[in-house]
């Protein structure tokens, strides 16, 4: 019997068309931020899906960050998120995030084991509204060493309701580079 992924290599003509992939950016040499620009608004929303790892020492997990159309200013958006590990005993909890701009999930570092990435799939909703605020939500997670892991849940609001998104960058919270090997894609939804 034909395993799933063999009989779809083989399907023609019969895969939904309502993701366009739009760009993917890898890094070859680690780099403090990763930009989409000149984001086309014939699409209903985006999405971003992320395969990322920074240089940061000392901790196995570092964040994810994105802002709007070079919106820095942290006050402009809100963050909520929840995470819960692996590890015995442990329950999820509800946090929110101030400082930074929307946090939009949790990656591996070098101090993490080899090979070990975060992975991410970032949705931004109705990213051309020029009537509402744009609503950011990731789910993301990463295995620490193989003794436990992340998953989490993030939403967040840019609150701007007068201008349509047309690019985003994203740094880790902690200015910490992306390490080699990192990816993000976008792809637009129709």
């Amino acid at each position: 019997m034909p395993s799933l992924g063999i009989m779809a290599s083989q399907i023609t003509g019969h895969l939904s068309t309502d993701f366009d992939a739009l760009a993917t950016a890898t890094v070859s040499s680690a780099t403090a931020t990763i930009s989409f620009t000149s984001i086309p608004s014939i699409y209903t929303h985006l999405q971003i899906r992320m395969l990322a790892r920074s240089v940061r020492t000392g901790s196995n997990e570092d964040s994810v960050q994105l802002a709007a159309n070079s919106d820095t200013t942290a006050s402009n958006y809100s963050t909520v998120y929840t995470r819960t590990t692996g590890a015995a005993g442990q329950s999820g909890t509800i946090l929110s995030a101030s400082g930074f701009t929307a946090v939009v999930g949790i990656i591996a570092t070098s101090t993490a084991a080899a090979g070990n990435f975060g992975v991410g799939v970032i949705d931004i909703l109705d990213y051309t509204s020029v009537n509402k605020n744009k609503t950011v939500r990731t789910f993301s997670g990463i295995d620490r060493n193989g003794a436990d892991g992340y998953i989490g849940l993030n939403g967040n609001l840019w609150l701007n309701s007068s201008t349509a998104i047309s690019s985003i960058a994203f740094t880790t919270t902690t200015g910490n580079n992306f390490d080699v090997g990192t990816k993000f894609a976008l792809y637009g939804i129709k």
